[in-house]
């Protein structure tokens, strides 16, 4: 689109200077009245064959002469050259489509990013740090051009649409993330993901209070209001700021590359039915286990050494990204 704008604004600057140059000329030459000199110009450059509007001079024929070669072979490469830019435009559009839709046909356990406002923008970047499929969509071209030069897959359309979302791929996608900018294209889009696929987890942002039990009651697992949590964590900087510092440094790095994970034990896992002192997971990876998710939904913290790991816990674990992958390469390793 950029090339073809600039492309446009070149063509538009040779024919505006052409015509300028044309006027200009019969007005010093011949002496014309300014819009006559505008008009002898016009017929001239465009070849319609019309006749003079007064007899020429020598020098005004000499004038038109390099007049009309000039004015005549812009007006072929202007003529040319949109032609050029709109089948460009036009082909491009057509494969680029092509293209994006093979993109979004392959994607699998994706997550999809409904809106790319500040919100939408914070959680893209999230899960591109994270390397996992998603798919942004949007209805401002602006902003999805914005998402494709981040190098992020996006595509403009209503996510509102039930075609749209089928489009997107919602019935193999693993997420959705809801941040439109009003709550009801949010509760609107919830309903219609909901509908398509009852099992897929979905997060929104909410603007207001009383639209959160709305997004709940819709089927959202998980709602978000921006505001009240940013209101949250300045008051929490102020009253507990070492507590933030360290919230800060697991979720953000802080220039570390330490982070955050939960890593799901299969079934058929080597660590199934084992002891957490029995891993020996901090001793060999160097990894904190802060938590275990049990398979029935209890959540024990800071767990004990004597606690036993059953196939469908989630490992709530912190260390650095390199350790991290380990340790999720070997619990998920199907034991022999």
């Amino acid at each position: 689109m950029e090339r073809f704008r600039n492309r446009l604004i070149f063509i538009a600057a040779a024919i505006l200077l052409i015509v300028v140059s044309g006027t200009l000329g019969f007005i010093l030459i011949e002496h014309y009245p300014p819009f006559d000199a505008f008009y002898m110009t016009l017929i001239t450059i465009s070849t319609v064959g019309y006749s003079e509007l007064y007899p020429l001079s020598h020098a005004g024929r000499v004038f038109n002469s390099f007049l009309i070669f000039f004015g005549v072979t812009i007006m072929l490469l202007a003529v040319g050259g949109m032609t050029q830019a709109i089948i460009e435009l036009e082909l491009n559009q057509y494969f680029g489509k092509r293209r994006v839709k093979k993109m979004i046909d392959a994607l699998h356990d994706h997550y999809i990013v409904c809106g790319f406002g500040r919100v939408g923008r914070g959680a893209a970047g999230e899960l591109r740090r994270a390397g996992v499929p998603f798919l942004v969509v949007d209805n401002s071209e602006d902003r999805v051009e914005w998402a494709i030069k981040s190098g992020m897959l996006a595509v403009m359309a209503d996510a509102t649409d039930d075609e749209t979302l089928k489009d997107a791929g919602v019935l193999r996608a693993k997420g959705l993330i809801a941040t439109l900018q009003s709550d009801s294209d949010n509760l609107f889009v919830i309903l219609s993901a909901k509908a398509l696929k009852p099992s897929l987890l979905v997060s929104a942002r909410v603007n207001s209070e009383q639209s959160e039990k709305k997004m709940r009651l819709a089927g959202a697992d998980y709602v978000f209001a921006p505001y009240d949590m940013t209101g949250n964590r300045m008051a929490q900087v102020m009253l507990k700021p070492h507590v933030f510092q360290f919230i800060d440094f697991t979720t953000k790095g802080m220039g570390l590359d330490v982070g955050i994970e939960q890593v799901r034990v299969p079934n058929e896992s080597e660590l199934v039915s084992k002891r957490l002192l029995e891993t020996q997971i901090r001793k060999e990876f160097g990894v904190i286990v802060l938590a275990i998710r049990k398979s029935d939904g209890r959540m024990i913290f800071n767990p004990p050494p004597e606690a036993a790991i059953e196939g469908g816990d989630h490992l709530i674990v912190m260390g650095e990204a390199k350790s991290l992958r380990r340790l999720e390469h070997v619990v998920t390793e199907v034991r022999a």
